[in-house]
């Protein structure tokens, strides 16, 4: 629990650098987009690649990747049943909705958490591999089904097919995966300045979050505000439930659960809102996700390693 507490303190002090920078001036909205995109784009994918590429392949193809799987579409279905409820939302909020409560912060936020909870980055490649190669190719197909319904546009296939090889993380993380299992033998020199690179990428990460909070409005109430409640009470608390009944039901024990359990509890992607902005759909439903999730995640994590990680 101490060790716990002193990762996530960790990730929070860094986060708080980045706000400070923000106060400062010493980076505006464009230095913010400036260290997402080299995060995102430069250092995640070298540090995957490594992580991957060295890492024991144990977890990456085991029981874990099915039980989060599956925990993701049963909070997402879960959220479909209670929205259809309560809210009432239309196509778009919906899908919004879905993945705002169901797609998990692996990047951002589960490495540094995996790094000091679960010991290991490598936990998060099966979680994003799954994420990005399967299910935001049907988030976004499924945005483009509902404003093509406003629109009367007709839709295209090709590019959706092609969508996962056009991300730079899933790249790496194939790629790693075929130097692991290949055995490929990659000289000190090559290694070297990949890992340097992918040593920027964690802090990048956090700190372009602490700019953002300084910059950016506090997410408040408003009418969609019923509907954000709904899926931050899911991704925080649903989701990681979730994830332990499915474990438990498939026999993990031990770290596995622990790991399961963990990658449930991660909040709401930043990528929920990049894409509703990209869309025009449900922007502040998915900011206010994403934020308040990033927030209530550190007591749920923290319950989480109390309960259930290591003494």
């Amino acid at each position: 629990m101490t060790d716990a507490f002193a990762g996530i303190s960790t990730i929070w002090v860094v986060i708080g650098v980045g706000w400070l920078v923000a106060h400062l001036r010493l980076a505006d909205h464009k230095g913010r987009k400036l260290m997402a995109l080299l995060a995102f784009n430069v250092g995640s994918p070298a540090l995957l690649f490594v992580l991957v590429a060295r890492a024991s392949l144990d977890h990456v193809f085991s029981m874990t990747v099915v039980v989060s799987g599956l925990a993701i579409l049963a909070t997402g279905t879960l959220y479909l049943l209670l929205a259809r409820l309560f809210v009432r939302p239309g196509l778009g909020a919906a899908v919004t909705g879905f993945v705002a409560s169901s797609y998990t912060n692996a990047a951002n936020f589960g490495l540094p958490v995996a790094l000091a909870l679960l010991g290991d980055a490598t936990w998060m490649a099966p979680i994003l591999l799954m994420q990005v190669a399967v299910i935001m190719p049907v988030w976004l197909a499924l945005l483009d089904v509902a404003g093509a319904r406003a629109t009367g546009a007709e839709l295209g296939l090709v590019r959706y097919l092609t969508l996962p090889l056009r991300n730079p993380i899933t790249v790496a993380i194939l790629a790693g995966l075929a130097v692991n299992l290949l055995e490929v033998q990659i000289p000190q020199p090559v290694w070297a300045p990949v890992e340097m690179v992918g040593g920027i990428a964690v802090p990048l990460m956090l700190m372009a979050f602490g700019v953002s909070l300084r910059l950016d409005p506090l997410p408040g109430g408003g009418p969609h505000s019923p509907h954000s409640w709904l899926t931050v009470a899911l991704k925080v608390v649903g989701h990681p439930l979730l994830a332990w009944l499915l474990g438990r039901a498939f026999g993990l024990g031990g770290a596995e659960l622990y790991a399961v359990v963990v990658l449930g509890a991660l909040p709401s992607a930043q990528n929920v809102h990049v894409v509703a902005t990209r869309y025009g759909e449900s922007e502040l439903l998915a900011r206010d996700s994403v934020f308040w999730s990033t927030i209530l995640s550190v007591g749920s994590l923290l319950v989480i390693a109390a309960l259930l990680g290591p003494g």
